[in-house]
């Protein structure tokens, strides 16, 4: 399957996390996403092995193709390729992006997380399809990551013509303050899966993101 708009995709980005994963399942927990409005959604696993993330990978995968959204692997390329998954999000340290857009092929989405308006400029005349901009705000599912200012956000969206999506700390309390900077969407993780209805939380989510 092939996602040719990938603006829209971005508007509700689902980034999974393992430590929420207690009480239900992660198919059970992203299933019950994307009831609830969830537009894409990134499967990010820092130390499960490889054969066991390719399992949820190839899982999830039949999932969200069922909900026609797209299945992003985190910093994975080989998991991607195998899974067929619809791309790959990478960081600032995982590799040459020209490189990995060449081994992951045109038609998958790749995804680059920047910082500064001069890492969002490479980025875009590497290849990436879409920038993950942040930490906006505080955030504890990434302890070490560095706050980016609303203001750079702001000139980030303005520098490139790709889509740019927020990520970190991002909850329905401050959805709102950021919706005017030029993102196309907002990346979501503990306001998600932290939920205790998760369906019910991002259907309320949904409505605020007026994008």
């Amino acid at each position: 399957m092939k996602y040719t708009d990938i603006r829209k995709y971005l508007r509700f980005y689902a980034v999974t996390d393992p430590g929420w994963t207690a009480k239900l399942s992660l198919k059970e927990q992203v299933d019950a996403a994307l009831q609830g409005g969830v537009s894409m959604v990134q499967l990010r696993e820092k130390t499960l092995p490889q054969a066991a993330f390719l399992h949820k990978a190839v899982e999830l995968k039949k999932l969200t193709d069922q909900f026609n959204v797209p299945l992003i692997i985190n910093d994975n390329l080989e998991i991607a390729v195998q899974s067929n998954a619809a791309g790959l999000h990478i960081g600032q340290s995982d590799g040459s992006i020209t490189e990995i857009r060449q081994s992951l092929g045109p038609d998958k989405i790749l995804g680059v997380t920047t910082q500064t308006v001069e890492q969002a400029l490479y980025a875009e005349a590497a290849g990436a399809d879409y920038l993950g901009v942040g930490a906006i705000f505080p955030t504890n599912t990434k302890n070490d990551a560095e706050i980016v200012s609303l203001e750079t956000l702001s000139a980030i969206c303005r520098a490139v013509k790709i889509p740019v999506v927020a990520i970190g700390g991002i909850n329905e309390q401050n959805i709102p303050s950021i919706l005017s900077y030029g993102i196309a969407g907002v990346a979501l993780v503990s306001a998600i899966f932290a939920a205790q209805n998760i369906t019910e939380n991002c259907r309320k989510i949904d409505k605020l993101l007026n994008i």
